[in-house]
């Protein structure tokens, strides 16, 4: 991919990220269990007018896992790490599902670096017992039976019909960056989102613009959760991707950046 590639150590792991472009940074955070080549599509074009700043999550991709769960804290703390690596004070941040999740624990503990937050296919309660138990389950049975069954089961959850049905392109493309995560960096990624907080409360304190992004055929966050999440969060605005389920910037990717570019621009 053009850009610039790095490698940084942020507490007990090494994170990769790569710079594209110029202007006003904008950092992009990719779903599990997938990599920072998930946002390509949108980053070329968005990287036409601003820095983009794209990581492979802890535990995703190139970026190690470290020891134990990959908890929100541990993931807000390598975005600062990165941030501050590549120069940057304040920035626009996107995130998708997991992305989203750390871009809530980012926002409690490093607020005055957010210049405008993007949440996409993400909700903002925390699990309960059942869906806690749930994601422990899936990352005792990865370890046990390997991580190619996992993949193959969320691609239903993951994908719109839609997109399942018309781009097998897209699907294919998306395990193919699945199957670079290791089965033990999947079971501390699930445990890590097992143990995160309710950020319910949190939306009440976002005071930047923010966008909320969604498709309409996510089984696995979808309308209802973003729009709980606009009701939250002042000034917020809503916008559904028709044609996309969960992964709707990879989905719909000429979509997500035309609505990306106008929250962006309107920003300037």
């Amino acid at each position: 991919m053009a850009g610039i590639s790095q490698r940084i150590k942020s507490g007990d792991a090494e994170i990769a990220y790569w710079l594209l472009g110029d202007g006003p940074p904008v950092v992009l955070l990719h779903p599990f269990p997938v990599n920072h080549e998930f946002w390509l599509p949108v980053a070329e074009a968005l990287a036409l007018r601003y820095r983009v700043i794209l990581l492979d999550l802890r535990g995703h991709g190139e970026s190690g896992a470290g020891d134990g769960p990959a908890t929100m804290e541990k993931h807000a703390a390598d975005i600062a790490c990165v941030m501050d690596d590549a120069g940057i004070g304040r920035a626009a941040l996107i995130g998708v599902s997991i992305g989203g999740y750390a871009l809530f624990e980012f926002w409690r503990r490093h607020r005055a670096r957010v210049s405008a937050l993007g949440l996409c296919n993400t909700k903002a309660s925390g699990d309960g017992a059942e869906a806690r138990a749930a994601r422990l389950q899936a990352a005792n049975d990865v370890l046990e039976r390997g991580a190619e069954p996992f993949f193959e089961a969320m691609i239903p959850k993951l994908f719109g019909k839609t997109t399942r049905e018309a781009r097998p392109d897209l699907v294919d493309g998306a395990l193919r960056m699945m199957r670079m995560t290791s089965a033990e960096n999947i079971a501390q990624v699930q445990s890590g989102m097992a143990e995160r907080p309710d950020s319910i409360d949190t939306l009440k304190t976002i005071n930047v613009p923010t966008v909320l992004i969604t498709g309409d055929e996510d089984a696995m966050t979808g309308v209802n959760e973003a729009e709980l999440m606009r009701r939250h969060i002042s000034n917020s605005q809503l916008r559904v991707i028709p044609k996309a389920g969960h992964y709707s910037p990879w989905e719909q990717s000429a979509e997500a950046t035309r609505i990306l570019r106008q929250f962006l621009d309107g920003l300037r």
